[in-house]
């Protein structure tokens, strides 16, 4: 039997979909139209559960309403844990025998790696519907609908299991085209260090996440520089673009470029990859280790990482 605290914790669906109808809109009219109420039971719903609550949701002057500041931290709660159970609900009616799976993907991992490969996941697991969303920005599962996610970077992720994928090799590239201006302009082009060396007064196309790999790069190679010249860019693909428009020489992961390199419309300038610490990880929150998709999408890439492809 719930005890009368607990039953203030938990209002009611009425309640909070008048609540949150009101918050959005900042209208009782408005959220009456949304729920096909009228305005008085919007304006019933939201008193109740003020007095459920013993706070005061929103300011009321004459005909408009606002939210009050503990209002606004509430509505922002109420209405994801609201959409949430929209979704629940969908995907039952929709999809009784399955489930669905969202994942934050990385967008140059995701369009690049994972898209091509997900046709097999599809197949294997049809009762599965996957979702995606795209961020470059570290993933928040406390407020993100997300199941998991692929991060690179370190296994440091708190409340959370890290589940290595793959690590990643940085090669040089650029345009054909460039790297012939390139040996031309230097007479040291079969010396491998004077080569290098020349590298550094080319232009270098640098991305935001990894604003070191150049200068890590060429200290690889024994060469140190500052190595900040050159165009920067946020994402992998527009930098990969870039390079073969001729714009400079990029450092970008291999696995990622592989249609560039096999159509010869980028080259690797030197073939001596740049290695780091950091990885792929499938990150999964502890609470979300034991859902079926998740279990089932962490075998698959399990199946296709140590295939021969």
């Amino acid at each position: 039997m719930s005890s009368p605290q607990s039953k203030k914790l938990l209002p009611s669906t009425s309640m909070l979909a008048a609540f949150d109808a009101a918050a959005r809109t900042s209208s009782f009219t408005a959220a009456a139209n949304e729920l096909a109420l009228t305005q008085g039971a919007i304006s019933r719903q939201v008193n109740a559960l003020e007095e459920q609550l013993a706070l005061k949701l929103f300011h009321r002057n004459k005909q408009t309403i606002s939210l009050t500041e503990s209002g606004k931290v509430y509505a922002k709660e109420v209405n994801l844990a609201l959409s949430h159970i929209r979704s629940a609900t969908l995907n039952l009616i929709t999809n009784p025998d399955g489930g669905v799976l969202n994942i934050a993907i990385l967008p140059m991992f995701g369009s690049r790696w994972l898209m091509p490969r997900l046709a097999d996941f599809l197949v294997k697991n049809p009762q599965i519907t996957i979702n995606t969303v795209s961020k470059l920005s570290r993933f928040d599962f406390a407020h993100e609908d997300v199941h998991c996610a692929i991060h690179f970077g370190k296994a440091d992720w708190s409340q959370a299991n890290c589940t290595f994928l793959m690590a990643e090799e940085s090669v040089a590239v650029c345009s054909p085209t460039l790297l012939d201006k390139v040996k031309q302009q230097d007479c040291t082009a079969d010396n491998k260090l004077g080569f290098i060396t020349s590298l550094t007064k080319q232009p270098l196309l640098h991305i935001s996440t990894r604003p070191d790999a150049w200068q890590q790069w060429f200290a690889s190679q024994g060469v140190t520089t500052n190595a900040q010249q050159g165009m920067h860019f946020e994402q992998f693909s527009i930098a990969a673009n870039a390079a073969v428009a001729g714009l400079g020489i990029a450092l970008l992961p291999k696995f990622l470029i592989e249609n560039e390199l096999q159509r010869a419309e980028l080259v690797e300038v030197c073939c001596t990859p740049l290695k780091t610490e950091n990885a792929y990880y499938l990150v999964t929150p502890f609470d979300k280790l034991d859902y079926a998709p998740v279990q089932a999408f962490k075998a698959w890439l399990g199946q296709v990482l140590n295939r021969k492809e």
